[in-house]
């Protein structure tokens, strides 16, 4: 049977450590992505008109991208500080520690890449579209749209569907990282 611990002021300021650390930072990025990617913006669209809905994700979805490099890149930290051999074996993706490293690099370069590409395109293209249907006088879905309001609704389909993909991507590389930790720990 394991002795039983008694809560003291150092047992609680021994829970401050690189493992505590990482395990909240994964919980909150975890969290976040799962709330943002599945429910936050399912209930935005079902609730919020068009316009103010692709107003708050014009909003939103930056604050989201560059906390989940932060919080990625933290954790890329800590964890090659917990396993000092990482950086000598980066090169072998078999190890489980630097298949690891991989991963949260992969949830780093997808959010990375649209915060810095695909989402200021898409956000682009979305206003681009809704001022467009101001002056056309119909939204962007009406039968009679001009070639131009067609193209747009193309490209935005296009770009929306990259950024899903990416974050989706970020979600199951973060699911797959949990899910080894949960079972082999840090």
């Amino acid at each position: 049977m394991a002795p039983v611990e008694v809560v003291s002021a150092a047992s609680f300021l021994g829970t401050v450590s690189p493992k505590g650390v990482y395990i909240l930072g994964y919980g909150w990025l975890y969290g976040m992505s799962v709330w943002v990617s599945f429910f936050g913006g399912i209930i935005a669209l079902r609730t919020l008109p068009r316009h103010q809905f692709g107003a708050l994700q014009h909003k939103t979805f930056p604050i989201y991208f560059s906390s989940s490099i932060g919080l990625s890149s933290a954790l890329l930290g800590l964890w090659a500080y917990v396993h000092p051999e990482l950086l000598a074996n980066i090169t072998s993706p078999l190890r489980a520690d630097v298949a690891q490293a991989y991963v949260l690099g992969t949830v780093i370069a997808l959010q990375s890449c649209n915060q810095f590409v695909v989402g200021p395109m898409t956000s682009r293209t979305m206003f681009q579209r809704h001022k467009l249907e101001k002056e056309e006088g119909k939204n962007y879905d009406e039968p009679g749209v001009s070639a131009q309001m067609k193209a747009l609704n193309t490209k935005f389909r296009m770009l929306h569907g990259m950024s899903s993909l990416a974050n989706l991507g970020a979600v199951i590389a973060l699911t797959f990282h949990g899910l080894w930790i949960g079972s082999y720990g840090l």
